[in-house]
């Protein structure tokens, strides 16, 4: 009998012995080769300043998930409250898209909803090709219109499935007004974060929202509230409000930002975006660590240089850029720019904007002259 239970014993430890010698370095590969984590990719902005151009570049790339201003799910719900209340969900929200895990949506879109109810889909090239739809290659570059058309017809469920393929995932963002609501992400084990902050001449901005006022009523009614939008001085109100959230931003993002900032905060002005578009697509490549593929320079070159005036509001079409980001020059009254920059002026200052003192120098200021300071 105990014979027999030794017997047993040293047949446990052979098996343990073997158990031990052929798995545990499998194990130890399969730790070796996991994944590199992914890079998320913030870009932070306000309405008509250049963001979904700015969001495309980023889109187009084979190695990036995007998706354009999921927070919009969040406002359209909750719209009786202020941006400041709403700041905690849509950081929740945003930090559940970059871990991939889309159940957040639950929350504020119905439980029938397919894919193409999320808010502008068809802009997220990664949603338009394998596997969230077959119809294109990952490698393509896919315009919201072909992808609208064809790859509407797909469950919910291959938003998430599609996301976790992607080494960076990177997401359009319009909603947030103070980066300190963004501290925790950036701390946040779980997350790689990087946050480009892109910026735009608030002349050109008021004058692009003055051609789409009923398009951000709601959106503005939740910025400075709906008393404060109406009359002669509501859009100014909303614009005083945005060029502040800008200063506060860019002043924690660069001036004694955090030590977990470092070399996570890029600030970008849309007009150097413009006057050099493949050397500003390189830039914000590196700090997102992707490569600047010889097809993404042709794109980013072409649809910056055609011959296009920008008409379609939310369209993103080849055209001239740069004219285009110069039009409210010709375009808007010298009474209206004057008190864009009385409410916008620290934000001009701090941003490198230079102020138009007359009628005549508002006609003739160059793309230079209207810098206070040189791009970096």
């Amino acid at each position: 009998m105990v014979k027999s239970r030794r017997v047993q014993v040293l047949l446990i430890l052979v098996v343990l012995s073997f158990l031990l010698i052929h798995f545990l370095p499998c194990s130890n590969n399969a730790h070796m080769e996991e994944k590199p984590s992914p890079v998320h990719i913030l870009i932070l902005s306000s309405w008509r300043s250049g963001s979904s151009f700015t969001g495309q570049i980023f889109s187009q790339h084979p190695s990036v998930f995007y998706l354009m201003e999921p927070a919009w799910h969040v406002w359209v719900k909750m719209y009786q409250n202020s941006a400041k209340v709403l700041h905690m969900a849509v950081r929740d929200l945003v930090r559940s898209v970059f871990l991939c895990d889309m159940s957040v949506f639950d929350a504020y879109m119905s439980s029938q909803k397919k894919k193409s109810d999320l808010f502008q889909w068809e802009t997220s090239r990664a949603l338009c090709s394998p596997p969230a739809c077959d119809s294109f290659s990952r490698s393509d570059i896919i315009t919201a219109g072909n992808c609208k058309t064809i790859c509407g017809k797909y469950p919910f469920s291959k938003v998430e499935e599609a996301c976790k393929t992607y080494s960076h995932v990177a997401i359009k963002e319009v909603r947030f007004f103070d980066l300190k609501v963004l501290y925790p992400l950036l701390t946040d084990p779980s997350l790689n974060l990087k946050i480009i902050h892109l910026v735009r001449d608030p002349r050109a901005v008021f004058r692009s929202r003055e051609n789409t006022m009923a398009d951000l009523k709601r959106d503005s009614n939740i910025v400075v509230g709906s008393q404060k939008t109406k009359g002669e001085m509501g859009p100014y109100n909303t614009m005083q409000v945005i060029c502040k959230s800008h200063v506060e931003i860019y002043k924690a993002g660069s001036q004694a930002a955090p030590s977990f900032l470092k070399d996570r905060y890029l600030l970008v002005r849309y007009e150097d975006i413009v006057r050099d578009p493949l050397a500003r697509a390189a830039q914000m490549y590196r700090f997102a660590e992707l490569h600047f593929t010889p097809e993404l320079q042709k794109w980013v070159h072409n649809i910056t240089h055609g011959k296009g005036h920008g008409a379609q509001a939310f369209g993103i079409g080849s055209r001239d850029a740069l004219r285009v980001s110069q039009a409210w020059r010709k375009t808007l009254p010298f009474q209206k720019i004057e008190k864009v920059q009385n409410v916008c002026k620290d934000a001009m200052d701090l941003l490198g904007y230079r102020l138009v003192q007359s009628e005549v120098e508002q006609k003739n200021m160059s793309l230079d002259l209207l810098f206070a300071q040189k791009s970096s």
